[in-house]
């Protein structure tokens, strides 16, 4: 007997498949002291000052959080030097992209990513009942040429990933604005920046193409570089036509007091954090420099994790690390994208993978 109607989308909608948990490794292959490398989290937590504010802001969970976030919109304004106006908060990054989805598409409208990229673009457009544009890579990297022939007069969203999840190349703002400069104003760019703290400062910011681009969207998150994953803290930087547009299907009080305090300090403290991602990028650069000189040839990479075409053998090399208690985010027939952890983690990984391999 079916209980309830499902809609059809939701009923053939594919979940999003988040990386396995260690100890579901270590139940699956009787192991112990497995590591999990597959989500992109930040190896180590918050610096001391934002894990005491988020312990502060406890005591006020009794009360909801300001619907508005005013305070950490303002703050965010400051810190990237743009009007508050220009900035919305939302249950992080991936809950700014539901809401774009939920204030700009239709069924039968067309929505175009670069593929493969973040999974949660297709999931949101099957929901949604939208037409997919995927947008083939080229060397693991966008065509953005491609990309505007592809815009049609049923597009409405357009979505980068740069640094790009799972590949980590990265886009040059100077070829962003290229792009822009060939879509219709009607059409949303939402440039997705999950993993800029991570990316080459010399390709630019592309908030800085807002005054000249109504329709860009700058996507951001605090989960990665700054360690607050669980605590679900992204934001939005746009027109504040959009933000209006957006803040109305924004589900109320969902970025929380513990949010909001986490966000609020880390700003304050950007410094001590940007330490430990400099020290991510130092371990980043030495597993790079590990597998080429094993002979191993993969994309370069903007963000935290490192990308290997694995090809066909993915999932078996995915399984063998795993029985050597290393968890991985495999793509069948893709590749591995494995997350930059601590020294010791990736000694462990680095090891594992090649004899994997």
């Amino acid at each position: 007997m079916t209980i309830g109607r499902v809609r059809p989308a939701v009923a053939g909608l594919a979940s999003y498949t988040p990386g396995k948990a260690a100890s579901q490794v270590e139940a699956e292959h009787n192991i112990d002291d497995a590591i999990k490398l597959a989500s992109n989290e930040n190896p180590w937590s918050p610096v001391p000052a934002v894990a005491d504010a988020i312990a502060a802001a406890v005591a006020g969970v009794n009360r909801y959080a300001d619907n508005n976030a005013t305070d950490v919109r303002n703050a965010i304004g400051g810190w990237l030097g743009v009007d508050p106006a220009h900035v919305t908060v939302g249950c992080g990054s991936s809950g700014l992209l539901q809401q774009l989805f939920m204030t700009y598409v239709d069924p039968g409208d067309e929505v175009l990513f670069p593929y493969p990229s973040f999974e949660i673009y297709p999931i949101f457009s099957t929901l949604f009942d939208a037409v997919q544009v995927r947008v083939p890579l080229v060397d693991h990297a966008f065509d953005l040429d491609a990309v505007a022939a592809a815009v049609t007069d049923k597009t409405k969203l357009i979505f980068l990933a740069t640094p790009n999840n799972p590949t980590g190349t990265s886009t040059d703002v100077r070829d962003i604005e290229t792009l822009l400069e060939r879509i219709p104003n009607d059409v949303i760019v939402v440039v997705d920046e999950a993993y800029r703290e991570f990316n080459d400062p010399a390709l630019g910011d592309p908030v800085t193409l807002q005054a000249t681009h109504k329709n860009l969207v700058v996507t951001r998150t605090f989960s990665k570089a700054f360690g607050l994953a669980g605590l679900r803290s992204g934001y939005a930087v746009c027109d504040p036509e959009i933000v209006r547009e957006l803040d109305k299907v924004r589900l109320a009080f969902s970025v929380s007091n513990l949010s909001q305090a986490g966000m609020l300090a880390a700003i304050e403290h950007e410094d001590a954090a940007m330490a430990k991602v400099a020290e991510l990028l130092d371990e980043r650069a030495r597993c790079v420099e590990t597998l080429a000189n094993a002979g191993v040839e993969m994309p370069p990479t903007h963000a935290n994790f490192i990308f290997i075409p694995t090809g066909d053998a993915t999932t078996d090399i995915a399984i063998a690390m795993e029985k050597q208690g290393v968890v991985t985010r495999p793509f069948p027939g893709i590749g591995l994208r494995i997350t930059i952890g601590s020294p010791s983690e990736n000694d462990r990984w680095l090891a594992a993978f090649l004899a994997a391999r």
